[in-house]
């Protein structure tokens, strides 16, 4: 079983670390390519047309100075061009919780959405800020991974992925939340003004908004949330509308 792990916080994140030590119990086929540095909020952009570099590390391991899903492209066409990929690719895991509109601001998501471009399985995993992180965690991840792996009927299909948020202490329940809705990025502040040009800087933070039943209600009660994504989303309108705007 040959397994990505990709993220968006850097090569040297320790979710990164976490991540990999659990995909090395379950395969000694793992390979890892990320971000030369923290790449927040990339979501699901490539770069195309100007160079990238790659630095080997040792042991499977490459950074890359793109974006998150620079890595899966990267590795793709450079890595794996014999045209043996991944049978799995893991994201994160994200410093942080990915939830409400971060499904589509995050890189760690937006790995598993380009590794859906592919044709490869991805789980994006991130977790709540300063967890109880223990050694055992990665013994839990391992084993969370290898059961979603073995009923990968239920959930693999096409354009799909997984998106899992995990509490700050591990081992947990799991929990398949409803996609809630707390907006980051929603004040600007001023940073220097000089004629016709303003400096402003969006702060991180967000105001924690929670239903019952959504993402932040769910991890703040301990729980390991599971949701399953697509990029396609289509909705399709009614043909009277189209024939409306034809006339």
């Amino acid at each position: 079983m040959r397994i990505l792990v990709c993220n968006d916080d850097g090569i040297d994140a320790p979710g990164l670390k976490l991540l990999e030590e659990a995909a090395r119990r379950l395969s000694d086929d793992v390979w890892v390519v990320a971000p030369d540095g923290k790449r927040t909020a990339a979501s699901a952009s490539i770069t195309i047309g100007r160079p990238l570099t790659m630095r080997h590390l040792g042991d499977n391991r490459y950074s890359c100075s793109g974006t998150p899903a620079d890595c899966v492209v990267t590795a793709m066409t450079w890595l794996f061009e014999d045209g043996r990929k991944p049978d799995l690719v893991l994201a994160g895991i994200n410093d942080g919780r990915n939830a409400a509109e971060d499904i589509v601001y995050s890189g760690t998501l937006g790995i598993a959405r380009e590794a859906t471009f592919w044709g490869i399985p991805a789980i994006g995993f991130s977790r709540v800020k300063n967890p109880d992180a223990r050694p055992e965690d990665a013994d839990f991840l391992a084993g969370f991974v290898r059961k979603l792996w073995e009923e990968r009927e239920v959930w693999v299909a096409e354009g799909h992925w997984l998106s899992v948020n995990l509490p700050a202490t591990l081992p947990a329940p799991v929990a398949q939340p409803r996609i809630g809705r707390d907006k980051i990025g929603t004040t600007a502040q001023v940073v220097s003004e000089e004629e016709g040009e303003t400096v402003l800087i969006v702060p991180r933070g967000r105001a924690h908004a929670t239903v019952p039943g959504d993402e932040n209600d769910l991890i703040d009660r301990g729980y390991v949330c599971v949701n399953r994504l697509n990029w396609f989303g289509e909705a399709r309108v009614g043909e009277e509308l189209l024939e409306g705007v034809a006339r």
